[in-house]
């Protein structure tokens, strides 16, 4: 309700458009018939007035009967129509002064000199003309009382229509790519039109992010078997120097291809969690040591966490890994239990994330390939991509912030349990 009082919404905006324009015409056309009873009053007024001086004068000039309906003395006249008299032409003058209602008069000029005027009473022709206003001005506002509800129902049903188009999108920009509008209405509008553009570029973007998906998914599979046979045939090279360098390098590849099919698999959707309580403080400080990083861990109490313990490591390991190859040292990794979750929280002493990237984290998650390092561009690698989707999985929240001291602040939030643990090791 306090959105249809707003004075932007689309309901008041036409409302108040319609009302203006309702308001504008029944102004208009109440002046122009005001104008034009009053025009056709006076010339009524105008033609009793003289054809009854006409008849008075035709009446004495033709028996010589006294004229009794008319006045001579030019005292007896306003100075307005002795005016006209003694200009030598005969005329008219409306009279509003009168207290006992208005008069039309006629004045004439006699051929032995002199003036002769008569008056008619316009009261009645009065009367009627602000009877015909107060019809006017009722039907005017009876106008409105239609007029502005329908325009204002018009508004309401088009605003449900770009309301729930607008819901539509942001579902869309939120990932939900499957969401459609559809149908808005049986007339084929411009928010018609809107809504089946909008389905159309959703329906685009979702076959070209699966495409995309499906490639890397692809790319990554093709690349596997090639893959194990050098890794295969690094191992059997000769130790040096050189042999070092090429196993590393294949490492390095190899772990590239993992994280590229675990995205696939999360890009899929087929991933599906095995949630128990876990003890999360041995779970993270496990996870932490086998990274072979330095970094600190600070467990408060035992918290109790009901997770898939193979998906947190995962996290965890992602997010020192990212800490160190992006931030600097120290690396702080914090445990501990807030109201109804357990928090993890991963922290570096760095520059911290570049104001930017951190909007983009913010508002659109990871991106993957891209690593914030000033010789690859901005942004981030595989490693928080996969960390924000196993939480997804797992269904914990990440969140992404700068200390106000420098650093950046990795925090994941998941639903505390009060379960019985398993032993970390499971």
């Amino acid at each position: 309700m306090a959105r249809w009082f707003a004075f932007r919404s689309l309901p008041w905006k036409l409302g108040s458009l319609v009302a203006a324009a309702a308001l504008a015409v029944a102004v208009a056309d109440g002046l122009l018939v005001h104008r034009l009873s009053h025009d056709r009053m006076l010339g009524e007024g105008r033609a009793r007035a003289m054809s009854s001086l006409t008849q008075e004068i035709s009446t004495h000039e033709r028996t010589g009967a006294e004229m009794r309906d008319v006045i001579i003395d030019p005292a007896e006249m306003p100075p307005e129509v002795a005016a006209i008299g003694r200009s030598g032409q005969e005329g008219v003058w409306y009279d509003e002064r009168v207290r006992n209602g208005p008069r039309m008069w006629a004045v004439r000029p006699l051929d032995g000199g002199g003036v002769v005027a008569a008056w008619v009473d316009m009261s009645a022709e009065r009367r009627s003309l602000r009877a015909l206003d107060r019809n006017l001005v009722g039907a005017g506002a009876l106008a409105l009382a239609v007029v502005v509800p329908a325009g204002i129902l018009v508004a309401l049903r088009l605003r449900r229509r770009v309301r729930g188009a607008a819901a539509t999108a942001r579902r869309i920009a939120d990932g939900d790519l499957d969401a459609r509008i559809g149908a808005t209405g049986r007339v084929h509008d411009e928010i018609t039109e809107m809504a089946a553009a909008v389905d159309t570029m959703a329906a685009a973007l979702q076959e070209r992010l699966r495409a995309e998906r499906s490639f890397t998914a692809d790319v990554a599979h093709e690349l596997r078997t090639p893959l194990m046979g050098l890794v295969t045939s690094a191992e059997l090279l000769p130790e040096g120097e050189a042999t070092g360098f090429v196993r590393d390098r294949v490492g390095v590849l190899r772990a590239l291809v993992e994280n590229l099919l675990e995205i696939s698999r999360l890009d899929a959707g087929v991933e599906r969690a095995d949630l128990a309580p876990v003890p999360v403080g041995e779970i993270v400080a496990e996870s932490v040591r086998r990274t072979g990083l330095v970094a600190r861990v600070e467990v408060d109490g035992a918290p109790v966490a009901e997770t898939d313990p193979r998906r947190l490591d995962r996290i965890v390991a992602n997010l020192v890994i990212n800490a160190h190859r992006h931030g600097s040292p120290p690396v702080e990794v914090r445990v501990a239990a807030d109201g109804g979750d357990v928090v993890v929280t991963v922290r570096d002493h760095g520059s911290g994330f570049p104001d930017e990237l951190l909007a983009e984290l913010r508002a659109d998650g990871p991106r993957r390939f891209r690593t914030g390092t000033p010789e690859r561009g901005r942004g981030h690698g595989l490693g928080l991509t996969i960390a924000a989707g196993q939480a997804a999985v797992i269904g914990a929240r990440l969140r992404f912030a700068n200390t106000p001291d420098g650093g950046a602040l990795v925090t994941l939030r998941l639903p505390a349990s009060d379960s019985p643990t398993i032993d970390a090791a499971g």
